[in-house]
């Protein structure tokens, strides 16, 4: 069983073998575009089989509850990948918390794309996934990750040196987070979340 989100334009749903050739040319087609933001890529990220490794992994930390990874796809061509989600690092109990991580074509920017996959799997990971807050970190000179984290609704919370190495070198990242504000209580318990959710067009 795997996730599976439909909005008005797109597919998002958990990776899956007969989408890895797409994610591999996603990669391919957009290596100079994401290098400046991604930290340095695993050996054999341009081959089928790295991919094939990314869909049982992801699949797996899926079923742990550790990680929610998604892969973006158009409604006219299930195959290929547009861009990526995820959800890493999850945390239940008292904390009920992930970090969110996301890329998109570079033919897509500005079509308001990735606005609309994230307004869905925020809500998924709220709703169904359960969580409390969703911490998602972005570097000063992302200007344009900045302003799509503020229309969806996440906090500036601090400022982080070094933090992440990317591109070459450390890199300071602006530190942000959405908190879920329909969580209940009952759910630190910890009820098993759900791992398919119905339509959310």
């Amino acid at each position: 069983m795997g996730v599976a989100i439909e909005t008005a334009r797109l597919i998002i749903a958990t990776p899956e073998a007969g989408r890895a050739q797409g994610a591999l040319e996603f990669v391919r087609r957009n290596a100079a575009h994401l290098k400046p933001w991604s930290p340095p890529a695993p050996d054999g990220i341009d081959t089928l089989d790295h991919w094939l490794g990314v869909v049982e992994t992801a699949q797996q930390a899926l079923s742990a509850g550790t990680a929610v990874r998604l892969w973006l796809s158009p409604h006219d061509d299930a195959a290929r990948v547009i861009g990526s989600i995820g959800y890493s690092q999850i945390h239940r109990g008292v904390f009920c918390n992930a970090t969110l991580g996301y890329q998109i074509d570079a033919q897509c920017e500005g079509s308001g794309l990735m606005r609309e996959a994230l307004s869905a799997s925020n809500a998924y990971m709220f709703g169904e996934q359960k969580l409390h807050r969703i911490a998602a970190n972005y570097r000063p000179e992302n200007v344009r990750s900045g302003r799509l984290l503020q229309r969806l609704g996440f906090t500036i919370e601090g400022y982080a040196k070094d933090y992440l190495f990317i591109d070459g070198a450390w890199r300071d990242h602006i530190l942000t987070s959405k908190v879920n504000p329909a969580f209940e209580v009952s759910w630190i318990a910890g009820a098993a979340p759900r791992t398919v959710t119905p339509s959310a067009r």
